[in-house]
């Protein structure tokens, strides 16, 4: 007794633990990690939550369609009073009052009814497995979302510490350039072309920032966090290996996401659900037979018996067989099951969409990566000799040799040679990502 209240004990004290550790994790002004960020919405986004209720009442209906099988049970007890006034053996006209009270027991059940209730329960079971599936869509649907939310931070960032460079350098420039005007070896436009540079470049940064607070903010309201919530984001440095990733043919990756993609399998059961259904308005038209059985008893104040005698003698049994044949029904039966049967044609069309829709999105992640990547590479080339390029261009401006016009335009170059670099890099980081994600491949940087 004492080593199973420790077990309790040790059990409630790790899992308090574990508590801790998760809310210590997650707590206000932590950086989130991409893992945490898709963990953490997996479990408390409202559409999961949602995706989660509708499985659940899914699960009650197939328990409803396995109680349908059992036989009913019913009791009912009434008590009555009746009020007459008989004459008598003189004429005179008396009252009389009789309590009476009946007693009853009854049950049903369908013994045949052309599969109807079997079809039912099949259908349910169906129905409920396609809901999981539905849960796992949602789910892959946020995890989704966060990751484009998350990599998009991660592009800002990258943006707002270029530009930020930017403007240092901008500055240096501009402080730079005050002294050669000062020391009159170039023309106040001259100065001016690097004052309004810089405060151009200044205007950059502004708006790169801007940009980087709403994806943050755009994250933090994926993830449904309160207002006061201080969210903040992990930055994790990423490889070229991550960037240079090979990836599979879109061909191989469209197969293997036909067999793991929930939305994929939720389709075909759907199918298979509307092909059930269409057995099951068949039996409209197939004969019911069902079975009955009850057991009844009474008393009244005018017998002479004992309360207990009389229900003895009043008890009764009963049990009956019925067969209800549908012959004419205002053509119901035909009807559903026409109907049945293009609701079957509309669910393979749902499918056929599904697998579409699927196709189309990993042909454009696999566009989209492979362009990426090659865009990254002649990227980096073209930031080496735009780089090159910029720091010859400043030593010939610092001797005469080069107008503030030429500086200012390779600067350009080089700026944006580093933005192309890191946009191309963060968009086949992305792409790559989701394409594992197609595979039943974690999404992890």
């Amino acid at each position: 007794m004492n080593v199973q209240k420790n077990k309790i004990v040790l059990s409630a004290i790790l899992l308090i633990g574990i508590c801790a550790v998760a809310i210590a994790q997650n707590a206000s002004g932590t950086p989130w990690s991409l893992n945490q960020c898709i963990t953490y919405a997996r479990s408390e986004n409202l559409t999961v939550q949602k995706a989660q209720v509708n499985l659940s009442s899914a699960q009650v209906d197939v328990k409803t369609a396995q109680a349908k099988k059992i036989p009913s049970l019913s009791a009912s007890i009434s008590q009555g009073l009746t009020h007459s006034e008989p004459d008598g053996a003189d004429g005179a006209t008396g009252n009389s009052f009789i309590y009476s009270g009946n007693y009853n027991l009854s049950s049903s059940m369908t013994l045949y009814n052309g599969g109807r209730l079997n079809n039912s329960l099949r259908q349910s079971k169906v129905v409920a497995q396609a809901s999981e599936f539905d849960v796992q869509t949602s789910e892959n649907d946020i995890e989704i979302s966060v990751t484009e939310a998350y990599l998009n931070i991660l592009y800002s960032r990258e943006s707002v510490k270029i530009n930020t460079s930017t403007v240092e350098t901008s500055k240096q420039q501009m402080e730079r350039a005050a002294e050669l005007l000062k020391a009159g070896y170039i023309a106040p436009s001259d100065y001016s072309q690097m004052e309004s540079q810089y405060w151009s470049d200044k205007y950059s940064l502004v708006t790169a920032q801007n940009l980087l607070d709403r994806r943050i903010l755009t994250l933090k309201q994926l993830l449904e966090l309160d207002v006061d919530y201080d969210f903040q984001v992990d930055y994790p440095e990423i490889a070229d290996a991550s960037v240079l990733t090979p990836v599979p043919t879109s061909s191989y990756i469209y197969g293997k996401a036909l067999q793991v993609m929930p939305e994929v399998k939720s389709s075909e059961l759907g199918v298979e659900s509307a092909k059930i259904n269409e057995k099951i308005a068949r039996s409209g038209s197939i004969p019911t037979i069902s079975l009955s059985a009850g057991l009844g008893t009474g008393n009244n104040s005018v017998a002479s018996d004992a309360f207990a005698s009389q229900l003895s003698k009043n008890f009764s049994q009963n049990v009956g067989l019925s067969i209800s044949i549908p012959i004419f029904n205002n053509r119901s039966a035909k009807s559903a099951t026409e109907k049945a049967m293009l609701q079957t044609s509309s669910a393979n069309i749902s499918l056929q969409s599904t697998q579409k829709e699927l196709l189309s999105t990993i042909e454009t992640l696999y566009q989209e990566a492979t362009g990426a990547q090659s865009r990254y590479a002649a990227a980096t080339e073209k930031l080496r000799a735009a780089k090159t390029s910029y720091d010859l261009v400043c030593q010939q401006f610092e001797a005469g040799m080069k107008n503030t016009v030429e500086l200012l335009q390779e600067k350009d170059n080089y700026l944006s040679a580093q933005l192309e670099l890191s946009q191309a890099k963060y968009q086949a980081v992305l792409s790559v990502q989701l394409l594992n994600f197609y595979q039943n491949q974690p999404i992890k940087l």
